[in-house]
C-alpha cells in the first residue's frame, strides 16, 4: 500500500467514529476547517506495520443527500478527495439505522470497509451479531471493535489495507426501489449516460437516484453543468412523483428510504442478528434515564453536576494557577531587573509579560474546566442537557437544537461562541437560527472565564463554585428572556418541534479526555501566543503614544505614571468613555480593557493588566492583578459585579461577529449584534450598579 493512503472514517452521530479517531492516531492529529466551510477537520496519521496512514474523521452525519453542511463537507470530501477507503463506523446496539448509511457508501461504489463497533453493548443488550455473514451478503470487511478500549483496531487497519492495495473498485451496490422507481431511474440512466452529464464525478444510477431524492445540491450541480439536460430528469422525477401520489399518496425519496430499509431487513433476518433477551426490556441507559432526564428530579441534579464541575475547577486549579501567577510576576521582576529602564522594558513587561501573562496564567483553570466538559460531554450527559432542555427552549420560542449551540459556546463555561454559532445551522427555521445566532454570544465562552476568575478571586473568594454557576443561570436566563424578546418582535414565527437521538451512556477513556481535553486548551495557548500577544502590543502603544510632554510630567513621581498614561490615545479615549460609564462603575482605565475587548474578551485580562502595570510607579512590588484590583480605591464588590454582567452581555468578540454575519447571510445582523448586545449590556450594568448603590453596598 502507498505511503500516502488516505482513510476516511464515516459514521452517524454518536457512533463512536471519533473515540476510534483519537485511538488511532493519538497526538499525530491536527484539527482545521474544511475549505469554504466552518467545519471541523481532523486529520491524523496511523502506522500500520510500517506504513503511514492517513486518517481523515468526516463529520458525523446520518445520510449523503445534502440535508445540512455536515452531508454536504462528507459527500465532497468522498467525490473529491476520493480516499482509497473508507471505515464505516457502525453502532451494533442499533445497526438497522446505522446501516443506511453504509447502503449510500455501497450504492455509491465507495471501498467500505465496515467496523462494527461497541459489541460489548450489543452483547449487554442481549444481542448477537454474526459478523462473518454480514460480511458475505454486503460484499466488504465486517470487523467487530471496541473503539473506546482499541480493541479491534488492528484486525481492522489489517482489513482496511488490505482493501486499499486492491486496484479494482467495487462495483456499486444496486437496490431494487419498486417497478415505477426502477422504470424511471432506467430511463434516467440513459439519458445521462447519453449526454455525458456528471459522469466524470459520479456513477450514472447514483444521480438518477439523487434526483428522485430531491437533493439540492445535485439539482444544482445538473443545473450548472446541462441546464436543458437537468430540466429534462426533473420532469421525469416529477411525473413519478406525481404517479406516487396520486396512486399511494408518497413521495420518491420516501420510497427510496423505505426499499433501503427493507433491502438492510432482509440481511439481518438472514442469520446476522439474533437476540438472547427479551426486546422490551429496560437498557441500562434507559434506567439510567429514567432518573436524570425526570421532570422534576433532572434538572436539580444538573444544576449539582454544573455546581460539582465549577466546584472541581476552582478548588483543583487554584495552586497550579498561583504557580503560574508567580512565575510570570518572577519572570517580569527578571526583566526589570536586567534591563535599563526605556521603552523596551515596558514593551517587554507591560506589554508582553503583564498582557500576555495575565491571559496564560489560566490556563491550568481553563484546563481543568474543559476535562470536566470533556467527561460530561464523552459520558453521553451533555445529550441529555440539551433533551431536557428543549422544554423550556419551546416556551421562549427556540427550538432544541439551539441548546447545543448554547452549550458549545459556553452554556457550562468554557466553550466557544464561534463554532457555537455554527452549530446553528442544523435548525430549519431561518427565525430560529438568527435568534440562536444572536443570543449564543451571552453565554460564559472560555475567554470570558479568565475575566469572571479573576475578578471572583479579587473580590469573591469564599464562593468562587457558587458564584460560578450563578453566573451561569444569569447568562442562560439573560439569553432566554432576550431571545424571546427578539422572537415577539424582529424575528416573529412558529417554533418548529425538536427530534434527536439520546446517545448510550458510556465511561469516558483517560485517552479521550486526554486528548479533547489538550485540543481545546492548546486552542487557548495558541489565542495567547498569536491574536492575544498582538493586541496587548497594540494596546501598549496606545498606552503608551503620544508621549507625556516635558512641560506637563508632574513633579510627584507617584503621578507621573499615571499622567502619561492618561495622556497616550488609550488613556483619552478610555477618559472620553468614562462620563458614560461611571454610572455603570467603570472608570477610565477598565474602559481602556473594554474597547480591547470587542476584538477578543481574553484582552480584558491583559489589557486591565497593562493598564495598571503601566499606571503603577512600581510595578514589581504590585503583586497579582487580582490583589492589585482589590486595593484600588474605585473598586469594590459591587463594580466587579456590574463588571462582570457588562463582559457577559456586550458585543461578541470581532471573529464571533464576522461568524454571525456569515451564517445570517448579511451584516445587518453583526453590526445588531454590536449595537444591541453592547446597549443590553451596558442596561443591565448600570441597574445592577445603580441598584447596588442604593442598597448601601
Amino acid at each position: 500500500m502507498d505511503i500516502k493512503a488516505t482513510i476516511a472514517l464515516g459514521g452517524n452521530p454518536n457512533s463512536g467514529k471519533t473515540t476510534l479517531f483519537n485511538e488511532l492516531t493519538g497526538a499525530r492529529q491536527h484539527v482545521g476547517n474544511y475549505p469554504g466551510v466552518t467545519v471541523e477537520k481532523k486529520e491524523g496519521t496511523y502506522i500500520h506495520d510500517g506504513h503511514e496512514i492517513h486518517i481523515v474523521d468526516l463529520p458525523g452525519t446520518y445520510s449523503l443527500t445534502a440535508y445540512s453542511v455536515e452531508e454536504v463537507v462528507a459527500r465532497d470530501f468522498l467525490v473529491n478527495e476520493k480516499p482509497e477507503v473508507i471505515i464505516n463506523i457502525v453502532d451494533s446496539s442499533n445497526l438497522e439505522r446505522n446501516l443506511y448509511l453504509t447502503l449510500q457508501f455501497l450504492e455509491r461504489g465507495i471501498p467500505t470497509c465496515i467496523a462494527l463497533n461497541m459489541i460489548d453493548v450489543a452483547k449487554s443488550r442481549g444481542i448477537e451479531i454474526n459478523e462473518k455473514k454480514l460480511s458475505e451478503l454486503l460484499g466488504v470487511p465486517v470487523v467487530p471493535i471496541i473503539a473506546r478500549s482499541g480493541y479491534g483496531k488492528h484486525e481492522l487497519m489489517t482489513s482496511a489495507a488490505d482493501l486499499a492495495r486492491q486496484k479494482e473498485p467495487p462495483l456499486p451496490l444496486k437496490i431494487a426501489y419498486g417497478s415505477d422507481l426502477d422504470r424511471t431511474i432506467l430511463e434516467m440512466e440513459k439519458e445521462i449516460m447519453d449526454g455525458d452529464f456528471l459522469t466524470d464525478t459520479y456513477p450514472p444510477r447514483w444521480t438518477a437516484v439523487k434526483y428522485l431524492e430531491n437533493d439540492d445540491l445535485m439539482l444544482s450541480k445538473g443545473r450548472k453543468e446541462n441546464v436543458q439536460l437537468s430540466e429534462k430528469l426533473e420532469k421525469m422525477m416529477d411525473k413519478v412523483s406525481e404517479h406516487l401520489q396520486e396512486t399511494i399518496d408518497t413521495y420518491p425519496e420516501a420510497m427510496v428510504a423505505d426499499y433501503r430499509y427493507g433491502y438492510i431487513n432482509s440481511i439481518l433476518k438472514q442469520g446476522v442478528i439474533s437476540r438472547k433477551d427479551d426486546q422490551n426490556r429496560l437498557y441500562t441507559s434507559d434506567k439510567i434515564d429514567r432518573v436524570l432526564t425526570n421532570r422534576f428530579l433532572g434538572p436539580i441534579i444538573m444544576l449539582l453536576v454544573l455546581m460539582g464541575l465549577y466546584h472541581f475547577t476552582f478548588t483543583y486549579s487554584e495552586i497550579p494557577v498561583n504557580l503560574c501567577e508567580r512565575f510570570f510576576s518572577w519572570l517580569g521582576d527578571m526583566v526589570s531587573a536586567n534591563l535599563p529602564d526605556g521603552l523596551i522594558r515596558s514593551l517587554i513587561v507591560s506589554g508582553i509579560i503583564d498582557g500576555v501573562g495575565g491571559v496564560l496564567g489560566f490556563v491550568p483553570l481553563i484546563m481543568f474546566m474543559f476535562f470536566g466538559i470533556a467527561l460530561l460531554e464523552d459520558s453521553g450527559y451533555l445529550a441529555r442537557v440539551a433533551f431536557m432542555l428543549d422544554r423550556v427552549f419551546m416556551i421562549f420560542g427556540l427550538h432544541g437544537s439551539s441548546v447545543m449551540s448554547y452549550i458549545i459556546s459556553g452554556g457550562i463555561a468554557g466553550g466557544c461562541a464561534v463554532p457555537g454559532i455554527m452549530a446553528a445551522r442544523t435548525l430549519r427555521s431561518p427565525r430560529e437560527r438568527i435568534a440562536t445566532l444572536l443570543t449564543a454570544p451571552f453565554m460564559n465562552c472560555g475567554a470570558k472565564l479568565p475575566i469572571f476568575a479573576l475578578l471572583i478571586a479579587a473580590f469573591f473568594s469564599e464562593n468562587e463554585g457558587m458564584l460560578m454557576l450563578l453566573f451561569t443561570l444569569i447568562a442562560w436566563c439573560g439569553a432566554l428572556i432576550v431571545a424571546k424578546l427578539l422572537r415577539l418582535t424582529v424575528i416573529r414565527g412558529e417554533s418548529t418541534p425538536f427530534v434527536m437521538e439520546l446517545p448510550p451512556y458510556r465511561l469516558p477513556t483517560f485517552k479521550g479526555l486526554a486528548i479533547h481535553t489538550w485540543e481545546r486548551t492548546w486552542q487557548y495557548i495558541k489565542k495567547a501566543g498569536t491574536v492575544i500577544l498582538g493586541i496587548s502590543v497594540i494596546i501598549w502603544a496606545m498606552m503608551t503614544f503620544p508621549r507625556l510632554p516635558d512641560s506637563q510630567v508632574p513633579e510627584s513621581d507617584s503621578e507621573k505614571a499615571m499622567a502619561a498614561l492618561k495622556y497616550s490615545v488609550a488613556g483619552r479615549i478610555g477618559t472620553a468613555l468614562e462620563s458614560v460609564t461611571r454610572i455603570a462603575g467603570f472608570d477610565w482605565r477598565t474602559n481602556i480593557a473594554l474597547v480591547g475587548g470587542f476584538a477578543a474578551k481574553e484582552v480584558v485580562v491583559s489589557a486591565l493588566g497593562t493598564a495598571y502595570s503601566m499606571g503603577d510607579v512600581d510595578p514589581e512590588s504590585s503583586g497579582s492583578l487580582a490583589d492589585t484590583l482589590a486595593s484600588e480605591p474605585g473598586w469594590s464588590p459591587l463594580t466587579a459585579m456590574s463588571l462582570i454582567i457588562f463582559i457577559m452581555f456586550y458585543s461578541p468578540c470581532f471573529v464571533a461577529v464576522i461568524c454571525i454575519v456569515k451564517e445570517a447571510g448579511s451584516w445587518k445582523w453583526g453590526l445588531f449584534s454590536m449595537i444591541f448586545n453592547t446597549t443590553l449590556a451596558y442596561l443591565f450594568a448600570v441597574a445592577v450598579f445603580q441598584a447596588g448603590k442604593a442598597a448601601g453596598y
